[in-house]
């Protein structure tokens, strides 16, 4: 079945495996269509009091307003040229590595109306933008509001890709992670059908949970997909990011939202926690 993907870049170091990752999911449900999209943003590049009319004259006020709205009109060209020239260069990596149909545009609105507004089966983008650079402990400002704003399946890019034959599942038993294995278990499952999942809850070792967590591989496994389980003791922040690197997963698949529905806080602490300190790509359902 063919899968329409949407993703966001903005130019920074996540550019490059927001691309990569987009890339690979479209090759797994080929054939595939990438729509790339890059928002030009709402920030003023006024560095200036707005108040501009202090003891100014008349004359003086008018010749510096007229100055600042020509560097604004040159500063939007500029930006549109970069962002025409981001799009370029995300188009050839693409081309270089799926045959999916590749769209490209650029747009002025907010990035999460954006999202909401897309006719995509997959949202990709990168775990922090062009102003949070390298500082791994600051998640992209964006992110939160993705992630409340789309009902759709997100993908957020690592800092760089690598290929994906193990994933993490890590299951709370919320609504949530539910929806990721119906989507895993769909009619599309056997694109899925290279990679190893391996199911992980944290907390208590009970005979519920042994049920349930059997129930969910045994889903799994009759949608022909090799599927693998534990509980393992401890908090989710720690057993989870200890799981990935013991089992060397290369992708984390988590709800956005656990079991408690409690959707005031900022996307949940753990889920924070989990995309902080993760250093895998991870595919998120709200």
């Amino acid at each position: 079945m063919s899968l329409k993907l949407a993703a966001f870049v903005d130019g920074s170091v996540y550019s490059a495996s927001v691309c990569d990752h987009a890339a690979w999911l479209a090759n797994l449900n080929a054939p595939s269509r990438i729509m790339v999209t890059h928002m030009l943003g709402r920030r003023s590049r006024q560095s200036v009091p707005a108040d501009l009319s202090g003891n100014l004259s008349l004359g003086a006020r008018t010749d510096l307003l007229t100055k600042l709205s020509a560097a604004d009109e040159e500063w939007a060209q500029l930006a549109l040229a970069r962002g025409r020239a981001i799009l370029e260069d995300v188009a050839a990596r693409l081309a270089e590595k799926t045959d999916a149909a590749v769209e490209t545009r650029l747009r002025h609105d907010d990035l999460a109306d954006a999202v909401a507004e897309q006719d995509a089966d997959v949202i990709v983008v990168g775990k922090r933008g062009e102003a949070s650079g390298y500082a791994r402990e600051h998640l992209g400002s964006n992110l939160e509001r993705v992630l409340r704003g789309s009902d759709k399946p997100v993908l957020v890019a690592n800092y760089e890709f690598s290929p994906i034959e193990r994933c993490l599942i890590a299951y709370d038993g919320g609504t949530s992670i539910a929806k990721a294995v119906r989507y895993l278990s769909g009619t599309d499952a056997s694109a899925y059908a290279g990679i190893a999942f391996h199911i992980l809850k944290a907390g208590e070792d009970t005979p519920d949970t042994r049920a349930e967590l059997e129930g969910v591989a045994a889903t799994l496994k009759q949608a022909g997909l090799t599927a693998t389980w534990e509980i393992r003791a401890g908090e989710p922040e720690q057993a989870i990011p200890d799981a990935a690197v013991e089992k060397k997963s290369q992708m984390l698949i988590m709800g956005a939202y656990g079991h408690s529905r409690i959707r005031n806080l900022i996307i949940g602490s753990t889920t924070t926690s989990l995309v902080r300190s993760c250093r895998l790509p991870i595919l998120m359902f709200r």
